[in-house]
């Protein structure tokens, strides 16, 4: 399985990006997926998941009502819209699959990340 993150760059506070991850593998719609974070010096941190069908979702508190995931199994793509992003979002950004949940450990599938940086 190899996922492909992309869309990061650089933003002004208050701004927006769309973030992609596109699964290079047959069965994806049968995979929750998620985007976690990483800033330097720090720990990867959960940001969001979805579950296979995107019936469900959860997300990290200091993402709640700005960041919004959802998933396209017709094109093997996740999505993440960040808005009223802040200069504590920037981070690497990874897309996981094959897991749904807000422990990195139980990812199994990670992409190479991409990275956001936010300008206050």
């Amino acid at each position: 399985v190899q996922l492909q993150a992309s869309g990061g760059g650089l933003v002004q506070a208050g701004g927006s990006l769309r973030l992609s991850c596109v699964a290079s593998v047959r069965g994806f719609s049968t995979a929750a997926m998620g985007w976690f974070r990483q800033a330097p010096g720090k720990e990867r941190e959960f940001v969001v998941s979805i579950s296979r069908t995107g019936g469900s979702t959860s997300y990290a508190d200091s993402v709640r009502g700005r960041f919004t995931i959802s998933r396209d199994n017709a094109r093997n793509t996740v999505y993440l819209q960040m808005n009223s992003l802040k200069p504590e979002d920037t981070a690497v950004y990874y897309c996981a699959a094959d897991k749904y949940g807000t422990d990195p450990k139980i990812y199994d599938y990670w992409g190479q990340g991409t990275q956001v940086t936010v300008s206050s």
